[in-house]
């Protein structure tokens, strides 16, 4: 699971590169700001799963226990 993690983290790091060099040369659609922000949130609620993930492991506790929090809760988390 943390595999498919790291590839969805991969994923979304890689959209919101092109969206952020984009915003540099062209400017953003509302659809495509709209995007960057979606990418960016996912981005925070995935690293936070893995972190989870990994506490858990480190604790004898069951991984797979670990769920995706609200946007909300994870919004802004510093990497």
């Amino acid at each position: 699971m943390a595999d498919g993690i790291l590839g969805r983290i991969d994923e979304l790091i890689a959209e919101e590169k092109q969206l952020r060099d984009r915003a540099i040369g062209t400017g953003l659609s509302s659809d495509d700001r709209e995007r960057l922000r979606r990418a960016e949130e996912e981005l925070d609620q995935c690293w936070d799963l893995l972190r989870q993930r990994r506490a858990r492991v480190e604790f004898d506790d069951d991984p797979d226990e670990a769920s995706v929090r609200p946007v909300s809760e994870v919004e802004g988390y510093r990497q």
